[in-house]
């Protein structure tokens, strides 16, 4: 029921960054719905007057400590989530931003139960949403195609 209190009225822009260090994916542990407990990406909702790098940049910090700088937009994806009845009750376009590491080691706060590096095997064990394990992917394809290019 659209009507409720609680139910989207619009889409919600959010963002997901893929940190880049060492040949491998920071990772966080989602400490509140849609999602909760299982293993993401980094990242949130686009603040008013806030770039998408900056979006990006802000919640990898305030998530896990991490210092990241945001470098290209890799792909956008769909988050619509619907009660066993059909209620509406998340809607999010999230844009998925390659950053690379500056600087911290990942340390879970803000709402992350978890924060860790990853590999691409890591990441098919413990992300559990296929739209991510397509991204993370196609990302690790594209890093290990670019570091091939650079080194060969």
């Amino acid at each position: 029921m659209i009507g409720s209190l609680n139910a989207p009225t619009h889409p919600r822009v959010g963002v997901g960054c893929l940190v880049w260090k060492d040949g491998q994916v920071l990772l966080i542990r989602r400490g509140k719905p849609p999602g909760y407990g299982e293993w993401s990406l980094p990242g949130g909702s686009q603040e008013l007057g806030e770039t998408l790098f900056e979006a990006a940049e802000r919640e990898v910090r305030e998530e896990t400590g991490v210092v990241a700088r945001a470098r290209s937009i890799l792909t956008a994806v769909d988050n619509i989530v619907r009660d066993g009845d059909g209620t509406l009750r998340f809607h999010y376009t999230i844009v998925d931003v390659a950053a690379d590491w500056l600087s911290g080691d990942p340390v879970p706060a803000d709402d992350a139960l978890d924060a860790r590096w990853a590999t691409l095997a890591d990441c098919e064990a413990l992300v559990a949403w296929e739209p991510l394990k397509q991204v993370l992917r196609g990302a690790f394809r594209a890093e290990s195609e670019q570091a091939t290019a650079i080194c060969g």
